[in-house]
């Protein structure tokens, strides 16, 4: 368990987590949402009660409390360099490992997704399945607690992985052979170094530590070997690392290389044959060059696949003039088949690797050449949005033209119909002077004879200077009223 523990990162500093596993939150309010003390749980809780108890608590929780539950494990995870915090997970593993009834099928019909994250992370000793940024479906936690899929997150591989069925793989629970060491259970990140040694016959790893400390690294009759753990089967290494410099030296950077050689040099040591102890003199000088600075990686990359190249021929000729020779070339080439094989399935890693790598690069793409096409229509909007709101200023000043025009038509209208009751009240006026004289005139002619006639005739002409002077004081009149037929004093002429 201690192994598992050690894939997490080690933060120093003191922690204040009690040997008791902390209750989230003693009061009965967390953030604003209140909580009471019944339904409130602990890390013990989750470890120790039935799936289903815990799974209806958490659905009654808020999230901030499930939330502060995780960020608890969590600090004891990558805090567990303090004894207080290893005595509590060591217990907590001790309590979820001594269930009898955790099994795929319950966890998963019954299970809430922060409780089965929780027993997830007690189990393996990870914390990063507790990481708010990371998020697994309930199913794939499921079988990573009863190791049917490989705890790493980049690998996810279901178990047996490709189906092996040797005796590592058989026994030891949660192993995958795609991307954990046969010798220390754990896996890292690093590929395209002769840091992990593949075995062809059964395409297991092992780190290179490992190897060198477990002895499986040795002098075999001939040459250095290293032993698989899983298969028991020898591999020559000389091929090996020149199989990985081969494919792999161009890229690396001068502390890698610096490394590398580093890897290099402890494994030939020991090593008693010519060959071997050639390349760990060539190794030692080029990292002196690399360490003064007299030369850089290129060169160094360079150099020692020169030097490779040479050990070939050397060997080669040795071949050709010794005894046996056809057998000897026979074995050779039978490794170095076993080599390229073993290189090619590295190869399809690296493949793998970059296109997950290409796949993340499209999708990240994809989502920046749509964020740009949104941009691009609602600018279009705005610009549509721009015009129409131009046409309707347009409009309503064109609506606000014709109100005018159509109050100045209604002043013009008014004025005119006042015009026409004008001159209709004149002419009433007249017609009332004309009869008023008439019926005066005709009143004198019969009463005063002759001179009665007179009177009546000056009568006359007194009467027309005040009809003509009542004209001349009301205005003359508009010619063109008279020529409208709509007017209504056009019934007197």
């Amino acid at each position: 368990m201690a192994n598992k523990i050690l894939e997490t990162n080690n933060i120093n500093g003191k922690s204040h987590i009690n040997g008791n596993c902390p209750q989230v939150q003693q009061s009965s309010v967390v953030t604003g949402h209140r909580v009471s003390s019944a339904d409130m749980i602990s890390l013990r809780d989750v470890a120790t009660e039935k799936v289903d108890t815990i799974s209806q608590k958490m659905h009654r929780l808020p999230d901030e409390f499930l939330q502060q539950l995780k960020k608890n494990l969590r600090v004891i995870l990558v805090g567990y360099g303090v004894p207080q915090n290893l005595e509590e997970f060591f217990h907590l593993h001790r309590l979820v490992h001594t269930r009898s009834d955790l099994d795929a099928k319950t966890l998963m019909a019954q299970a809430h997704k922060v409780q089965l994250e929780i027993l997830v992370a007690i189990s393996t000793g990870i914390f990063a399945f507790l990481h708010p940024n990371i998020s697994l479906s309930q199913t794939a936690l499921a079988e990573v607690f009863v190791h049917k899929r490989c705890r790493n997150l980049t690998c996810q591989s279901q178990l047996p992985a490709n189906d092996c069925t040797c005796g590592v793989c058989a026994q030891r629970k949660g192993f995958c052979n795609v991307c954990m060491c046969v010798a220390c259970n754990k896996f890292d990140f690093q590929a395209n170094t002769c840091r992990w040694i593949g075995c062809n016959p059964c395409s297991h790893w092992t780190h290179f530590d490992c190897a060198i400390r477990d002895g499986n690294i040795r002098m075999g009759p001939s040459e250095m070997l290293f032993v698989c753990r899983a298969c028991n089967q020898a591999s020559e290494l000389l091929g090996w690392v020149k199989g990985v410099f081969q494919h792999c030296a161009s890229a690396w950077e001068p502390d890698v290389l610096s490394r590398e050689l580093d890897f290099v040099s402890r494994t030939f040591h020991r090593s008693e044959d010519q060959r071997g102890q050639k390349l760990l003199c060539k190794c030692e000088d080029l990292k002196e060059k690399l360490k003064r600075g007299i030369m850089d990686s290129k060169a160094a990359s360079r150099d020692i696949l020169m030097f490779f190249r040479e050990l070939e021929l050397e060997s080669t000729k040795r071949l050709e003039n010794g005894e046996g020779g056809r057998a000897i070339a026979a074995a050779f080439n039978q490794i170095e088949g076993v080599l390229q094989d073993v290189l090619r399935k590295m190869e399809m890693v690296c493949d793998e690797k970059k296109r997950m790598y290409e796949k993340a690069r499209l999708a990240v793409q994809d989502c920046d050449l749509e964020f740009l096409d949104n941009a691009k229509e609602v600018a279009e909007l705005k610009r549509d949005m721009q015009k129409r709101k131009l046409e309707i200023e347009e409009l309503v000043k064109g609506a606000r033209l014709k109100h005018a025009e159509a109050d100045r038509f209604q002043l013009m209208s008014n004025e005119a119909n006042r015009e026409a009751e004008k001159h209709y009240l004149l002419f009433e006026k007249i017609k009332l002077q004309e009869s008023t004289s008439s019926r005066t005139s005709q009143g004198e002619g019969g009463g005063g004879g002759g001179s009665g006639g007179r009177s009546g005739e000056d009568s006359d002409m007194l009467m027309y200077p005040k009809t003509h002077i009542n004209l001349l004081n009301n205005g003359p009149l508009k010619a063109e009223s008279f020529s409208n037929e709509g007017q209504p004093f056009m019934k007197f002429l």
